[in-house]
């Protein structure tokens, strides 16, 4: 049974968001080697075409992202990521919903707070140096992922003693590192990071226990779209995973996601207005 949703609000630069319902985060990767989308929407026009797309199909949110942080990827430097995501964050300045800058660059922060980003997605949680710097006095949503190991090794074995417990109090640490920086709480998203250093096993324990996240009472984002859990337990390849996604997707919602972080916009959409409409039949 779905959980009884509290109204709350998140700051996210010029927005002030209710997140008395379940928010879409489209995905809009500038990359050429995105898992997702295989590079589709490389090119400046081709993202932000993309990216008007989603919110014509309902999108609360965008997420940009110039670096690929799918298993094995290889980093790039904060100039190519800069050159990337910059363009398409000042096309889109005035889209109506807030712009998120994935990324775990502090130059690249920097660069993208002075461009108009809305909140920065930080797959590293803010540990690198200089981080909290160019967050910390912005107004800016910001989102702490947890992640064991780094994008290129992440997927070689993931081991913990207890997965749940041991995610919780990292992004319960990084919850309490920021705010005693002085960074309102009403600023941070955590995100449990699903597919980041974690089996399969890890990985569907996690989404069982989101409750208990949600519990500590930071909104939780999450980000199940196309993602290799879904082809492990479909056996569907990339393209092919949107049911699985939507499956996952509305069991994040029903443990109280506040955030969910998608590929395919209107069907998501279409999905949690059916169960919205339910969950307000109770």
């Amino acid at each position: 049974m779905p959980l009884p949703r509290r109204a709350r609000r998140l700051a996210c630069g010029r927005f002030d968001l209710s997140l008395d319902r379940p928010l879409l985060m489209g995905v809009v990767n500038v990359t050429p080697d995105s898992f997702s989308d295989g590079g589709h929407h490389f090119t400046t026009d081709a993202a932000i075409t993309h990216a008007r797309r989603l919110v014509e199909a309902g999108a609360d949110l965008l997420d940009i992202g110039g670096e690929s942080t799918r298993p094995g990827a290889a980093p790039v430097t904060p100039q190519a990521e800069i050159a990337r995501v910059v363009p398409v964050l000042e096309a889109l300045r005035d889209c109506g919903v807030p712009l998120s800058v994935d990324t775990r660059n502090p130059p690249t922060m920097h660069a993208a707070l002075e461009h108009g980003a809305d909140m920065i997605n930080d797959i590293g949680a803010l540990r690198a140096p200089g981080a909290t710097d160019a967050v910390r006095d912005s107004g800016c949503a910001l989102c702490l992922m947890h992640m064991q190991g780094e994008p290129g090794t992440m997927q070689q074995a993931p081991q913990y003693v207890e997965v749940v417990s041991e995610v919780e109090q990292f992004l319960s640490g990084r919850v309490e590192a920021l705010v005693t920086l002085g960074i309102a709480r009403e600023r941070i998203v955590v995100d449990p990071g699903i597919g980041f250093g974690k089996t399969l096993r890890h990985n569907l324990l996690l989404l069982e226990a989101l409750d208990e996240l949600v519990a500590a009472g930071q909104p939780v984002l999450v980000g199940v779209s196309r993602k290799s859990m879904i082809g492990a337990l479909t056996g569907r390849l990339v393209g092919e995973r949107l049911a699985g996604s939507l499956a996952a997707m509305l069991a994040a919602v029903a443990r109280g996601a506040a955030i969910v972080r998608v590929h395919d916009v209107a069907e998501s959409r279409d999905a949690l207005r059916v169960w919205q409409a339910i969950d307000d039949a109770s």
